[in-house]
């Protein structure tokens, strides 16, 4: 029997079927966006000179596991004749001779690279990853000699802090930042004029405005569209894993905001990551802790950018057999570099008396200087189970994970007289001045939750008796 392949009824089908020379689709985790985009170019795909860019940001997002490279083989690997090739570049090709490319692009500085280019039919996959100008130029490069008028079509999550959120604000209600579903899918037209967006309801108004009379110069005119979609619109996915929408209700505020519900005007605020009120106080520490750790942030220089002393932190955090999380101690102090080794060590001799077996887990800054320092402290805790582990992405990204168990009620806090200044700073995090705690705490908890066995970043593993 045949394969048949086709939208699923709703916003699906309406990104399918929009006439808009752009559309950005999404605003949401989980809508059938990525599929959508894989399915636009085959209405084409018996023309010979068609072609089609499925852009992503860099080239792990579409060979990863389960993404854009291998979703594509659930689409174009049912179609007879269709070849996929991995050299020089991943691509498809159909026996029309019509093609598919998947490419990436990180930098603004990698542009020049398309110049010359002719591409048809413009994908970008999560469009928030790319800068302004990377869309705006590669606008410049759809061209078309095959008889099918060149257009752009865009997937993303919600951003407030993108281009992308300004550029779609007609469609977003600005008190709640979720999408006007009565605009969804609406048609406005656009002119970029000296770098400046001027929007018109029709094209004519356009013209008239801007005395717009020949038909090239009305060809600048670009009709615009955004179609939201959130995980319920996706029946497939929910009825294959019924599990993702309790992935999606598990995450911090902020990201259950923005991957659930769609929300683009939601930002990372005081208040909205930790609440002294969140967590349950405890006396003494409970008995089935079944793994310690203890993670540093280190600060960097003597002083802060204010030229006051910056501070070292390191919190204990242990895992308990029930699954929920203790935080049992909390450094947070001003000392010289020289000092600051020596507390690390003497910190460590307390707690292995106190805990037994506790994981120390340090930051390796970038470049050979922070390699240098890593390795350096590694030979003086020498004895101690220790690793040094390079920090990945922004401060509020990595504090997300523990924010969500925070948010449910998942942490147990010791009482001790660290717990005020502690507690303040998480409260008033990511607008805090100091943020040091915060990291030592997201650090610990990516290394309860199983960063341990993820050896990118990992500088040395060393276990003793």
């Amino acid at each position: 029997m045949p394969t048949v392949i086709r939208p699923q009824p709703g916003p699906q089908e309406r990104f399918l079927a929009t006439p808009a020379d752009i559309c950005i689709y999404g605003g949401a985790a989980g809508g059938g966006k990525t599929f959508a985009l894989l399915m636009e170019p085959i209405r084409h795909l018996k023309n010979p000179g068609f072609g089609a860019v499925i852009l992503r940001k860099n080239i792990t997002q579409i060979t990863a596991e389960g993404g854009l490279w291998d979703e594509s083989f659930e689409v174009y690997g049912k179609m007879r004749g269709a070849r996929a090739l991995q050299s020089p570049r991943l691509k498809w090709i159909f026996p029309s001779g019509a093609r598919i490319s998947f490419m990436h692009l990180e930098r603004d500085e990698e542009l020049f690279k398309w110049q010359g280019t002719q591409i048809v039919l413009l994908e970008f996959d999560e469009l928030t990853h790319f800068t302004e100008h990377m869309f705006f130029y590669m606008l410049s490069r759809c061209r078309s000699g095959c008889g099918v008028t060149p257009y752009v079509r865009a997937t993303c999550n919600p951003d407030a802090d993108s281009w992308v959120a300004k550029f779609i604000e007609w469609w977003i209600n600005p008190n709640t930042g979720y999408p006007i579903l009565e605009r969804s899918g609406a048609l406005r037209y656009m002119l970029r004029e000296n770098e400046e967006i001027q929007w018109g309801d029709t094209p004519e108004e356009l013209w008239e405005r801007f005395e717009l009379k020949t038909t090239e110069q009305r060809h600048r005119i670009k009709s615009v569209t955004f179609i939201a979609s959130r995980l319920e619109d996706n029946k497939i996915l929910m009825a294959r894993d019924p599990s993702y929408l309790s992935n999606l209700l598990a995450q911090s505020v902020v990201e259950r905001e923005r991957l659930l519900y769609g929300n683009w005007k939601i930002k990372p605020a005081a208040g909205l990551f930790f609440k002294r009120s969140q967590v349950i106080m405890v006396e003494t520490i409970p008995n089935d802790v079944i793994r310690w750790v203890r993670a540093w942030d280190l600060a960097a220089t003597t002083q802060d950018e204010n030229g006051d002393a910056a501070f070292s932190a390191g919190v204990l955090m242990g895992k308990r057999k029930c699954g929920r999380y203790v935080i049992a101690n909390v450094i947070n102090v001003r000392e010289k570099a020289a000092d600051i080794r020596k507390l690390v060590r003497n910190v460590a001799l307390v707690d292995r008396k106190n805990f037994k077996n506790v994981c120390i887990r340090l930051p390796q800054d970038p470049g050979q200087a922070g390699k240098a320092q890593a390795e350096s402290y590694i030979k003086y805790l020498s004895g101690f189970t220790v690793k040094a582990v390079r920090e990945t992405g922004s401060k509020t990204a990595r504090a997300e994970p523990m924010a969500a168990q925070w948010q449910a009620r998942n942490f147990d806090v010791l009482i001790a007289e660290w717990n005020d200044t502690y507690f303040s700073q998480l409260e008033s995090f990511p607008e805090s001045r100091f943020k040091d705690m915060v990291d030592a705490g997201s650090s610990a908890f990516a290394e309860l939750e199983g960063n341990a066995f993820d050896l990118s970043g990992l500088l040395q593993w060393e276990v003793t008796n």
